[in-house]
């Protein structure tokens, strides 16, 4: 049997809207990504370093490295800013 992640567990709340869940989720998760590679650039990732940098092409394309390598620690789970966003959504809406 597989291993069922947190996004799956997530995804099996029952309402009338599979899709509409799935849909949600990934929508989340992009966001959950944009919020990433915020903290990402904050940190200083992809600066350039004194002696090895890149130059302007780094400093250009910087922004892409650190938008993939959110998008990639997002979808892996990330920092459970997607999954939260989506259970009190999906909580709200089966209250209503």
């Amino acid at each position: 049997m597989p291993e069922l992640s947190p996004v799956s567990a997530a995804l099996r709340v029952e309402s009338p809207a599979p899709s509409r869940n799935a849909a949600l989720h990934k929508v989340l998760t992009e966001l959950e990504a944009v919020f990433l590679a915020e903290m990402l650039e904050g940190a200083g990732l992809g600066a350039a370093s004194e002696s090895f940098g890149g130059g302007v092409g780094e400093e250009q394309f910087g922004s892409f490295l650190r938008q993939e390598q959110a998008g990639q620690m997002a979808r892996a789970g990330g920092i459970g800013l997607a999954e939260a966003m989506f259970t009190a959504m999906a909580r709200g809406a089966r209250d209503e």
